[in-house]
């Protein structure tokens, strides 16, 4: 009598481990499917991003040219001073998560749940960077999925530099401008390298808005954002460009 109260005791739990396990076998067969093979960024530049195709299906549309600015440099010849803006201004724990800033996310999903819709990610550089790679603007749940594998994948192969240095040579600054070389030449009129706190400050701004945004045109909301980001540049006193 035991051992048959005890097998059937047993069958729920099997029951649980076998489903358990069919969903575990079912997440890795899709991440083999969908997950884009990342290593390669390791040593080969991208040679365009999905943002980029997509910009250019919608000038198509829009019956316009399409003609990106874009200018590859490595990290050493991008400014400190914007790097540190950008990290500030986008991911101030950059360097000490693993591509997910957890406190973000659970601020995004409680105003989320508050509206009622999926508009705020509180998203990483990291995840920004697999979204610009690779993925579409939708906001629907399978594509946060993808982007939060991807994103894995990132943080697993590359280092926190490579990220960084790839991200800034891709991101949108502007109308057709591309990556923080262009965007340099595009609105100063100089090299990434040599631009000075203020100017980074400036280019970090306009990032959640780039094509609204334009730093030769200050507005009000510009010009807090710029001092919010060079308040905190200064009181960390470089302590994120020394902790690369």
């Amino acid at each position: 009598m035991k051992s048959t109260a005890r097998r059937a005791l047993n069958r729920p739990a099997a029951s649980l481990l076998l489903i358990i396990g069919a969903c575990l076998a079912g997440l890795a067969f899709y991440w083999l499917a969908t997950v884009p093979d990342v290593s390669g960024l390791r040593r080969t530049n991208p040679s365009t991003t999905a943002l980029i195709r997509a910009r250019a299906v919608e000038a198509r549309e829009q019956g316009r040219s399409f003609a990106p600015q874009r200018s590859w440099v490595p990290l050493s010849r991008i400014s400190p001073h914007l790097q540190q803006a950008v990290i500030v201004a986008e991911d101030a724990s950059f360097y000490s998560h693993w591509g997910f800033d957890w406190e973000g996310i659970r601020d995004a999903a409680v105003r989320n749940v508050e509206q009622g819709k999926l508009e705020r990610g509180g998203s990483t550089i990291t995840q920004q960077l697999a979204k610009n790679l690779y993925l579409s603007s939708d906001k629907t749940l399978l594509r946060k999925i993808n982007e939060a594998m991807i994103t894995f994948a990132l943080e697993y192969h590359l280092s926190k530099r490579r990220i960084l240095e790839i991200y800034l040579n891709v991101v949108e600054w502007g109308q057709d401008v591309y990556g923080v070389e262009a965007a340099a030449r595009h609105h100063f009129g100089k090299s990434a390298t040599d631009l000075t706190p203020a100017e980074a400050a400036l280019l970090a701004a306009i990032l959640p808005a780039p094509r609204q945004n334009d730093p030769l045109l200050m507005t009000p909301y510009l010009s807090k954002r710029q001092e919010w980001i060079l308040y905190w540049m200064e009181k960390q006193n470089g302590a994120l460009a020394d902790a690369r």
